[in-house]
């Protein structure tokens, strides 16, 4: 082989070569990506995996995490599902009134120019406490009487006294005797007539004391709820110059339809309730008017109250809920416990690490409780007073975990 052939076969060699090292390359490359590849898809398969745990742990029987702690401090109330019962109503409108029994128009019972005027609207007053002085003169005429009288009565007296003793002596005649024993029956009465003419007026019934004095007195204890006197006027003897009103024992008037007049009658238990607040009291009818107003077609019942407090003012308007029957139910919840979630009534449920929204059905409630017909058995403890927070909180769980 010569030196030409010899470069001409270590050129084609090292052709050889390269065309080799570049098909070994090629073929190495996917390979390693198809590694790569796989390593990339089980990262994700994990985290996949980790997703998923949260997730059911976070949706776990449906379980809104709440601590002892946590309840405390959102002011959730625990109660426990129990037999209750349960009292149906019928709800109608009335009003707070005075009790008429109990409320005394005073007028001076003479005429008279005022002098002195003691009580004030809206105040307190006991029985006997003077509320004006009035200067009439038929009192003055009435004392005068009383004066007269008490004179010729001691007149007679003494007149009554000589005949008797004449009597005694056999000096005076029988019949002197008698005559006096009349005359004196007959001051005695005068007397004792214009005594009781002054006490009507309420002056005391007697002369002592200014000639045209009168005063006009508390009839019992209250509370002043009208005035129409003033210092200086003139008022007759009958002019309502004060109404006072025992509050202590108020009325409810309640508007009856004629279609419920079988139901509300004498003694039936009633609860008032007031519009403007959240004030209630139980009481019972003790009035049913046998009148119906000829445009309302309703009747009037009534309610007697007591009011020691003084909340249940005069003119109030108030609801006047009926009790028309009542019966005992085998689990029963408060009113506040119940919430919507999803177009259904739950009740939250206490459960170990929190509550769980329990769909329920319901049945007989009254003011203050409801039936559970299905849902939650007697024991079960349950979110009372502050169940929307549970609900909140449910609610915020869902957010955080869409998002």
């Amino acid at each position: 082989m010569n030196k030409h052939q010899s470069k001409i076969i270590g050129a084609m060699l090292a052709c050889a070569l390269a065309f080799s090292g570049h098909v070994m390359m090629k073929d190495r490359a996917p390979a390693d990506s198809h590694a790569q590849a796989g390593h990339h898809d089980e990262h994700e398969d994990e985290h996949g995996k980790e997703e998923g745990k949260e997730e059911g742990k976070h949706l776990e029987a449906g379980i809104v995490r709440f601590s002892d702690a946590q309840i405390a401090s959102a002011g959730i109330v625990l109660a426990t599902a129990e037999p209750r019962q349960i009292d149906s109503f019928i709800r109608m409108p009335g009003q707070i009134a005075l009790n008429e029994d109990r409320t005394a128009h005073v007028t001076p019972r003479a005429a008279g120019a005022v002098e002195k005027v003691e009580a004030n609207l809206g105040q307190r007053v006991k029985k006997g406490e003077l509320m004006a002085v009035i200067a009439s003169a038929d009192v003055a005429a009435q004392r005068a009487a009383l004066a007269s009288s008490e004179k010729r009565l001691e007149v007679a007296r003494s007149l009554h006294a000589t005949e008797q003793t004449l009597w005694n002596e056999k000096i005076g005649a029988r019949q002197d005797l008698l005559k006096a024993e009349q005359e004196l029956r007959e001051a005695e009465v005068a007397v004792q007539a214009a005594r009781q003419s002054l006490r009507a007026l309420g002056t005391g019934g007697n002369a002592a004391g200014a000639s045209n004095s009168l005063h006009v007195h508390a009839p019992f204890a209250g509370v002043v709820v009208e005035k129409h006197i003033v210092l200086g006027e003139m008022v007759g003897a009958d002019t309502r110059v004060f109404t006072v009103a025992d509050l202590s024992q108020v009325w409810a008037d309640v508007v009856v339809p004629s279609r419920d007049l079988e139901i509300v009658r004498v003694g039936t238990g009633a609860i008032i309730r007031s519009i403007a607040s959240d004030t209630t009291a139980p009481g019972k009818v003790s009035y049913v008017s046998a009148l119906i107003g000829a445009e309302s077609r309703s009747a009037t019942a009534r309610v007697v109250l007591a009011n020691p407090d003084g909340a249940w003012r005069p003119g109030l308007a108030v609801n006047v809920d009926i009790v028309t029957g009542s019966a005992k139910v085998g689990v029963a919840v408060s009113r506040e416990a119940l919430q919507t979630v999803d177009g259904r009534q739950v009740v939250y449920k206490r459960v170990k690490d929190g509550f769980v929204a329990q769909p329920v059905a319901l049945g007989r409630s009254d003011e203050r409780f409801v039936e559970i017909v299905s849902g939650l058995a007697a024991g079960e403890p349950y979110a009372a007073s502050g169940s929307f927070g549970v609900k909140a909180e449910a609610g915020k769980g869902e957010a955080d975990h869409g998002h």
